[in-house]
């Protein structure tokens, strides 16, 4: 069985992520392609688009949201992602199990504790039937149902239990941060079609085509799911197999291509904060150290924005104000800070800033 180097793990990554040369495809490709993305933030997915997307602009993914052929919803890890409609209304389902197991926790637990939760998730249903509804307005009306208990941590658990989307409004491009003017509508409503599971075995394709190759937990950390060493063990006679340099197992599509060579040079690359390259691996040291980890992710379910160079995480980045700041965790050679000043030019008219610091 073949071994692969952390720098051919990384090549093949990026290769796979549409980062070592800006892809030709469609937005809609893409953010197939990547199953979804990662959009806490509304803004954020627009960044790792214009990254990946040669010539990409903001309208290209405002249109798709507003004809809702992609949608912006509870998704992996039971966190916000934007998907296209089609691929949410089957992998939604078989991620649920992740979602419920977020909506049993205490935080939610405390409150809609001694509830039945099918009713709670068929009062949700209920209220938000044909009609979209700011998501302080279901709050407000399942706490008339259950007097006493807390009405926004009702509806958070509703929403996790149940498939809701949030409209256009609140995910399209706009002002940075979050939105509190949520406003959520049955996914079903939405999109005229009913939720139709795939077989588990899909999301898996779909992972490897994207982030392999891959182990059982790399799968579990990107979805959320467990269990999935039966499933995958179960698809080995349609993967081909490898091994990272610490032994472990991985697994790849057969038909996938081969790795880059690992000494190709690859471009500076700007990620945006909670970028799923980051995110879908439970070993990350492919793209990201464990020293820069941690200053990535401070806590407090923070995943700050990125720069690559040499396919791997070099520092991070914030824009306020007009200024694109730029905090490089080491020094930069000459050649290296040349890069990252052009890719970060590139980027100013995008996020409509005007200058460049650092530090």
């Amino acid at each position: 069985m073949s071994v692969l180097s952390l720098r051919a793990l990384n090549r093949a990554l990026l290769h796979r992520q549409f980062l070592m040369e800006r892809t030709r495809r469609t937005a809609l490709q893409v953010l197939g392609h990547l199953v979804a993305m990662q959009a806490q933030e509304p803004n954020w997915p627009y960044v790792g688009l214009w990254s990946r997307v040669d010539g990409f602009t903001q309208a290209q993914l405002s249109v798709l949201l507003e004809e809702r052929t992609v949608v912006r919803s509870a998704l992996l890890r039971s966190t916000q992602h934007l998907a296209v409609s089609g691929d949410f209304r089957r992998f939604r389902p078989v991620l649920q199990p992740v979602l419920d197991r977020t909506a049993s926790t205490p935080y939610f637990r405390r409150v809609s504790g001694g509830l039945d939760t099918g009713a709670l998730t068929a009062a949700g249903a209920r209220i938000l039937a044909g009609r979209t509804l700011p998501r302080r307005e279901l709050a407000r009306l399942l706490a008339l149902r259950h007097p006493g208990r807390e009405g926004k941590i009702l509806a958070g658990e509703v929403e996790l239990r149940s498939p809701l989307v949030h409209t256009p409004e609140t995910a399209t491009w706009g002002r940075w941060g979050t939105r509190n003017a949520v406003s959520v509508t049955r996914a079903e409503d939405w999109l005229g079609a009913p939720m139709t599971p795939a077989p588990v075995q899909e999301l898996v394709r779909r992972y490897l085509a994207a982030y392999g190759p891959a182990g059982v937990m790399d799968v579990q950390a990107w979805s959320g799911l467990t269990r999935l060493r039966e499933v995958i063990q179960a698809m080995r006679g349609e993967l081909r197999c490898c091994r990272d340099p610490e032994g472990r197992e991985l697994f790849d599509l057969e038909t996938a291509p081969e790795p880059p060579d690992p000494g190709t040079p690859v471009p500076v690359r700007f990620l945006p904060a909670f970028d799923n390259l980051l995110l879908g691996h439970a070993d990350r040291t492919r793209v990201i150290s464990d020293a820069d980890r941690k200053r990535v992710m401070p806590g407090a379910a923070m995943v700050l924005p990125t720069f690559l160079v040499d396919g791997f995480v070099h520092g991070s980045w914030s824009v306020k104000d007009g200024t694109l700041r730029l905090v490089p965790f080491r020094p930069l050679r000459a050649a290296e800070r040349d890069a990252v000043a052009e890719e970060a030019e590139r980027l100013l008219p995008f996020l409509g800033a005007a200058n460049i610091a650092y530090g």
